[in-house]
């Protein structure tokens, strides 16, 4: 606990929390004049699967990317601090100091997912949509959204500690938003490979077209698709910490 306080405390400067609220901001705006043109255009499309499948594909291109830059921006000080030295005279634990750097970028990314939740509902209900607030699929947003995007955190965190050169974390980012924004365009085996390409799989709504009109259903995710990707998410973190805390400083 002492050492996610001390990261929070160095982050207290890096206006971390205003780059993840404008690129928040950017997402849903985008997201929410989509629905509405669409929703406009075609009145039996107001619905709120309409807003969680747009919301949700956006996910894949902008969750990577907004991920990438928070977990780079925190695991840069010590780079350019050179810290890790200063770190381990005082006896503190490179595996305490990966932990806490994971929590804090876990705790940022999961307070804009809740708050991206929030904003769908208040959009859905200005609309002025008929159906009442879904709670039970938001739930399903949140949480496919949330593990997801903790996994996404352990992969760019393990390469911005193990490489100095923070272009790589970001251009790793890119390529996953890349992967995310197209991946229902990928057969299943191989979108499965990739992580960004969970931001849809998780999604509780898809859609169909059915005599060039777009259907929307829900749909189950089952057990085995959240255990492939948790452990997929230990794997990333524990490969990550142990290399890390084995690196020459």
């Amino acid at each position: 606990m002492r050492m996610l306080w001390l990261e929070f405390y160095k982050i207290r400067h890096k206006r971390l929390f205003l780059m993840l609220a404008i690129l928040l901001s950017i997402e849903l705006a985008w997201g929410f004049m989509a629905v509405s043109i669409s929703m406009t255009r075609n009145p039996d499309a107001q619905t709120w699967s309409a807003i969680l499948v747009t919301i949700t594909a956006m996910n894949g291109l902008f969750l990577p990317i907004g991920s990438a830059v928070i977990v780079s921006r925190i695991c840069d000080m010590e780079h350019k601090g050179r810290t890790w030295k200063l770190l381990m005279a005082a006896s503190v634990s490179r595996k305490a100091v990966y932990a806490a750097k994971f929590v804090s970028a876990a705790v940022l990314m999961g307070g804009a997912v809740i708050l991206q939740a929030l904003a769908i509902v208040a959009f859905g209900i200005g609309f002025g949509l008929a159906e009442p607030v879904p709670i039970g699929l938001l739930l399903r947003f949140v949480v496919g959204t949330t593990v997801t995007t903790l996994v996404v955190i352990a992969l760019q965190q393990w390469v911005s500690l193990a490489i100095k050169n923070q272009a790589f974390s970001l251009c790793l980012g890119m390529i996953g938003g890349f992967i995310g924004m197209t991946a229902s365009l990928f057969p299943p085996q191989v979108g499965r490979l990739f992580i960004w390409s969970y931001y849809v799989d998780f999604s509780p709504v898809t859609y169909q077209y059915v005599n060039e009109t777009m259907r929307f259903t829900t749909r189950e995710i089952g057990l085995s698709l959240p255990i492939i990707v948790v452990l997929m998410g230990i794997a990333f973190y524990l490969a990550g910490s142990i290399h890390v805390s084995r690196q020459d400083v």
